[in-house]
């Protein structure tokens, strides 16, 4: 989406205060005017977010040398993708390759009034945003947007043809189907069948004893259960819509639905 012709939204600036894996620090007013920003926010804990990093680790390799600077901005969504080593194990794990900004207590989320995630933000030279997304999809737009960009800065760039669509739902102009809404724990827990005793947390549910289970129906291309816990590594996980407990303190954030693919 692009901003109003007449409207100019400047960069904000990075806290000082926040950490950067990566690198040792960035300043946006450093990466500006000889290049321009692509600012992603982004939570490892959610498959929408990881579904979207091929797209980013593959525009940051086409387009660094052209002046494109892409950054990371991890804004937890979960209380167990707040804990600095866990994202910093994830962005290793996934091997992603550009400056990530660990932003715990949301506060860049909140300078940007950033929707959700991820959230995608382009920059021009001059530090005026020039294209914006909410979610998966739109890649094609906006790999043509930052070739606009980037052609401002050297009129004689050669660019290449914007990358094929990773998935069918990828395609522009692809109408999806309605998938089931994600569930948020504790609060979606009557969508859940629960099976023996689970106590509420903060934004999960937690099992109290081995064999407890918790199912949800959906319609969706695939289904994620947001886990964690003493015995599992923060994240989504896969599942057919049922998680069952293999031993006490298993925690349930959610689960999270990807689109349904076209078909045909």
């Amino acid at each position: 989406m692009r901003p109003p012709d007449d409207v100019e939204l400047p960069a904000p600036e990075f806290p000082p205060e926040l950490e950067w894996l990566n690198v040792p620090f960035v300043r946006m007013d450093k990466l500006l005017g000889s290049g321009a920003a692509l600012v992603e926010f982004w939570d490892f804990a959610r498959v929408n977010s990881l579904r979207t990093l091929p797209y980013l680790q593959a525009w940051h390799e086409r387009y660094a040398s052209a002046g494109l600077r892409v950054v990371g901005v991890h804004s937890p969504g979960y209380s167990c993708s707040r804990d600095r080593d866990a994202a910093a194990a994830a962005v290793e794990r996934l091997e992603i390759g550009y400056p990530v900004l660990l932003d715990p207590g949301l506060e860049l989320w909140r300078a940007y009034g950033n929707r959700g995630w991820p959230g995608r933000y382009l920059f021009d030279r001059r530090g005026l945003l020039r294209d914006v997304h909410y979610g998966e999809g739109d890649y094609q737009a906006a790999e043509l947007a930052m070739q606009e960009v980037l052609g401002e800065i050297d009129g004689d760039l050669e660019l290449p043809a914007p990358l094929d669509p990773l998935r069918p739902e990828d395609a522009p102009g692809v109408r999806m189907a309605p998938q089931t809404a994600d569930v948020a724990l504790p609060g979606d827990r009557e969508r859940l069948e629960l099976v023996r005793d689970w106590t509420e947390g903060e934004d999960y549910i937690e099992a109290a004893d081995a064999g407890a289970a918790a199912s949800v129906t959906f319609e969706a291309g695939s289904a994620w259960a947001v886990l964690s816990g003493d015995e599992i590594d923060p994240g989504p996980y896969e599942t057919d819509g049922t998680v069952v407990a293999e031993s006490p303190g298993l925690r349930l954030h959610g689960f999270q639905f990807t689109p349904v693919p076209p078909s045909g």
